[in-house]
Parts: structure tokens; C-alpha cells; sequence
């Protein structure tokens, strides 16, 4: 399953520039929900595929929602996604990105203080005929006290109960649109060019996607590992901490469900050697279970049987 990542912002932000900037698509629309995926550069990912002479090369993608306004209902679109990223304006003369911030955060504590003050009065009347109801109702006036008061739910202190699915505990990451940040519509320029072109013309530096990338692995805390093939060589996204079983559930359920185990080697140690065969050789490819926890690196190759 791909990262998923929501785009907010005031009208007139970028938040639509943002959008067709990561997913180089043509079709987003202002004033519309658009849907994308941008694929994360990696150059691990073509050194695997040179050694295993890979047919095709997959990277790892995000998946990028860009919603339209900040009201609590299209806000509340994005409580599935892993990450938040609020677009302010940089470039209009006399704009206050900082300012602009601030009133986002707002609209985010809104959304979840309607949404927390709906499910309270629903989970309310049910608890009038079952008592099965009430320990939730507790729990929601606790959170609906906590977020009515101005306080985001990431500084509740206590778990918040999972279905809420709150807008303001996910991680917020900040795009400046603009000198001061990232021009978004010479990323747009940019994005029209080859991958050669768009480099050459940065003189070797990062684009917008490369960057926001770089930020959402520290704020989600993502390990990268890869699946090398001659039939598709492929990059895929864990949180870290996660275990071989789930890197199996990434890949496909059929290979959760069948686990046997998990072949291991280091990117590093596979491309030094040339080929798996001199890796296995070499004595540096292990052979690990289920509740092993992937690094950032490893090349898998799950046995299953189903």
C-alpha cells in the first residue's frame, strides 16, 4: 500500500501547483479534489536493477490528495492519509506565511472538534439503550474537552481512540510557495522536462519532490527496502520498526498469509558483489523470520507458500 499524503492550504496557496509539481500529472484541476501518484527517487533502486539486469525498475510512490477549501467537511476527506502537507503563500507581496499557518492549524482543530462533537452526540443516544455505549461516551467528552478548550489532539496526553482518525495528530509539514521556500511554478516547468533536463537546469539540486520526500522519511520515520528481480526491481516504503511479515503484507496479503521466510542482504553488499549468487557466496545473506525488523536497504526475497 502506497504512502498516502493530503495537500491544505488557503485559496490561492499552490496547493494545486504542489500537486502536479510531485505527480507530474497534467490533469489537476483548481478547485477540485485531485488524486496522484508521485514516485519517490531512490538511486539504490537503478544500481539493483543494473546488477540483476532488471527488465523494469519500480519506485516507491506516494500517493497525493489535493482537496479544495479548508471547510471541516473536505478536510475530513483526508483522515486516512499518513501525513499532512499545508501549502502557504510565499509570494504574494505582504503575505504572512506564518500567519497563514497558524489560521490552517485552526481550520485542522475545527475539522476534528466538529467531527469529535458528531460522533459524541451519535455514540450518546446509542448509550441511552445500551449500556455497552458509555465507556465511549466518557472517553469522547474527555476528548471533546481537551480539543473544545483550542488544545490539538497530539497534545491530548492520553491515546485517542483509533476510529476518530484525527486530522491534528498526523505529522504537518510546511511548504513555503515561493523565493523563500519552493518555487512551485518552475517545479511545474520542470516537471514538463526529462529527468536530465530538470537537473541540468537545477545545477545538481533537489526538486520539490526530493525535498518534500527527504522530509516526510523524517516525520514518518520510513525505512526503504527492495525486491530485486530480473522481471521488475522495486522500491517499497515501511514505517520503521516494522517486521518482515509486514514488508510481506507491502508486497502482496498472499505472501503475509504464506510466510515461510525471508531472504536478506544489504543493497550495498549485493551490488559490491555483482550478482546473488557471489552474495550467498560471500557468506553475507541471512535468513531471517517473521518478526524480523527491516533497515532501510535490505533487498528482500520472501518465500511463501499458500
Amino acid at each position: 500500500m502506497a504512502l498516502e499524503v493530503g495537500i491544505v492550504g488557503l485559496p490561492g496557496s499552490g496547493k494545486t501547483t504542489l500537486f502536479t509539481a510531485l505527480t507530474k500529472a497534467a490533469g489537476g484541476e483548481y478547485g477540485k479534489t485531485n488524486v496522484g501518484m508521485a514516485q519517490i527517487a531512490d538511486p539504490r533502486l537503478g544500481a539493483l536493477a543494473e546488477v540483476v539486469k532488471a527488465r523494469k525498475i519500480t519506485p516507491a510512490t506516494i500517493r497525493i490528495q489535493d482537496v479544495p477549501g479548508t471547510g471541516p467537511a473536505l478536510l475530513g476527506n483526508l483522515r486516512q492519509v499518513d501525513a499532512l502537507l499545508v501549502v502557504v503563500d510565499g509570494f504574494t507581496p505582504g503575505g504572512d506565511p506564518d500567519g497563514d499557518l497558524e489560521n490552517l492549524k485552526l481550520e485542522l482543530l475545527v475539522a476534528d472538534r466538529d467531527h469529535v462533537a458528531g460522533r459524541l452526540e451519535r455514540v450518546g443516544k446509542q448509550a441511552k439503550s445500551d449500556a455497552k455505549f458509555r465507556g465511549e461516551v466518557d472517553e469522547l467528552t474527555k476528548v471533546f474537552a481537551h480539543i473544545d478548550a483550542g488544545s490539538p489532539l497530539s497534545e491530548y496526553g492520553e491515546e485517542v481512540p483509533e476510529a476518530l482518525e484525527p486530522l491534528t495528530t498526523k505529522p504537518l509539514l510546511a511548504v513555503q510557495n515561493g523565493p523563500g521556500g519552493i518555487d512551485l511554478a518552475l517545479e511545474v516547468e520542470l516537471a514538463e522536462l526529462s529527468d536530465e533536463e530538470a537537473e541540468a537546469f537545477r545545477d545538481g539540486g533537489a526538486s520539490a519532490l526530493e525535498e518534500v520526500v527527504r522530509r516526510l522519511h523524517d516525520a514518518l520515520d520510513l525505512v526503504t527496502f527492495f525486491t530485486a528481480g530480473e522481471q521488475d526491481t522495486r522500491a517499497w516504503t515501511l514505517r520503521n520498526g516494522q517486521t518482515a511479515l509486514e514488508a510481506g503484507g507491502t508486497i502482496h496479503s498472499d505472501i503475509a498469509r504464506g510466510f515461510i521466510r525471508c531472504e536478506v542482504i544489504d543493497w550495498q553488499d549485493l551490488v559490491e558483489a555483482g550478482s546473488p549468487a557471489e552474495v550467498v557466496k560471500r557468506g553475507k545473506q541471512r535468513l531471517e523470520g517473521k518478526t524480523y525488523v527491516i533497515r532501510d536497504g535490505d533487498v528482500v526475497n520472501i518465500r511463501f507458500n499458500v
